[in-house]
């Protein structure tokens, strides 16, 4: 079964890459913020209510995540897409992307969702070592990503092996 599972996860972040060449990329970004909550666990998990994916920045990737995930269930829960102009309106996520556009407010951003778990992802070249729990990386001309352990641990959530072993660990 756990094979299966990294099987399952290979063919949609790999699906990613090909999809680079044919789609745009805020699409292939959106459907792998998407796909990232597959494989983590929050500590509200059972709770029913809202899953809130706050987007920081890009409005192609909001629009997008908004108009395939918003509003379809997540479990006992919703999907909600909401988007932030700017850091100050950053309320309480499940899932925080920040578009490199927005990189400069990292740390703010960072901090006002620390210990909330907040799944923070972002799209610029050193955020990892930084905090972020997942950054892309384009390595070879192929969309990667990089998963912060302990950016991971300290928001109290957990993440699938499968995810672990797809990702460039920090």
């Amino acid at each position: 079964m756990k094979k299966i599972k990294v099987l399952i996860v290979a063919a949609l972040l790999i699906s990613g890459n090909a999809f680079s060449q044919e789609r745009p990329v805020h699409e292939v970004y959106s459907m792998m913020v998407f796909n990232f909550t597959k494989y983590v666990q929050w500590p509200d998990h059972a709770a029913s209510g809202e899953f809130v994916i706050g987007v920081v920045g890009n409005t192609d990737i909001y629009n997008t995540l908004n108009g395939w995930y918003g509003g379809k269930p997540r479990g006992s829960k919703t999907y909600i897409i909401k988007k932030f102009n700017s850091v100050a309106e950053v309320t309480d996520c499940h899932v925080l992307y920040i578009d490199k556009s927005k990189s400069g407010d990292f740390d703010a951003a960072n901090a006002k969702v620390k210990g909330k778990g907040t799944l923070v992802i972002t799209d610029k070249s050193g955020l990892a070592e930084k905090g972020s729990a997942i950054n892309f990386k384009t390595v070879d001309n192929k969309l990667k990503f990089e998963l912060n352990q302990k950016a991971i641990e300290a928001s109290n959530l957990k993440v699938s092996g499968a995810l672990s072993s797809m990702a460039i660990l920090i």
